[in-house]
């Protein structure tokens, strides 16, 4: 009999957005906000791979801490024990808030199955090769072909 080869689940970074909305949801149901539903699952089973870099952990610690969530420190604790460390290797340039290259270049550089926010415009799909979701959207498949990414033609002459 052949060992049992585990799917493994989709790689993932999520935008502080949704993690604020996702804390703040748990103070009702969390089937009623979908950023509360989508880390309620991921503390339940590994729906999927949670990927980080320092700066990101440093911004969910400010921005909690800011908001005066009482807990900021276990849930940021949590998600570090958790979650994926990415060695960042690649840049993005011109997006709109630089503050969010750091999701960025964690998706880039991980090649990354989705970037979850609630702030799409901030996450420019055609400047991405990681496909950008919303939490109440379907995390896509492990393993997808990344998209190109378009790029300016450039004529050099001869």
């Amino acid at each position: 009999m052949s060992p049992k080869r585990w799917k493994q689940p989709p790689k993932g970074v999520v935008d502080t957005s949704v993690l604020v909305a996702g804390v703040s949801g748990f103070r009702g149901e969390p089937t009623d906000n979908p950023s509360a539903a989508l880390l309620a699952a991921w503390t339940e089973a590994p729906t999927f791979a949670w990927l980080l870099t320092e700066d990101i952990l440093s911004e969910y610690l400010e921005v909690l801490e800011r908001l005066h969530v009482r807990s900021a420190q276990k849930i940021v604790s949590l998600i570090r024990e958790q979650g994926q460390f990415v060695r960042v290797t690649t840049t993005v340039s011109d997006i709109p808030d630089r503050d969010d290259a750091a999701f960025c270049e964690c998706a880039e550089s991980a090649n990354a199955d989705f970037l979850v926010t609630l702030n799409p415009g901030d996450f420019p799909q055609n400047k991405l090769n990681t496909k950008v979701i919303a939490p109440s959207d379907p995390l896509p498949p492990r393993g997808r072909k990344p998209r190109p990414r378009r790029r300016p033609l450039v004529i050099r002459k001869k």
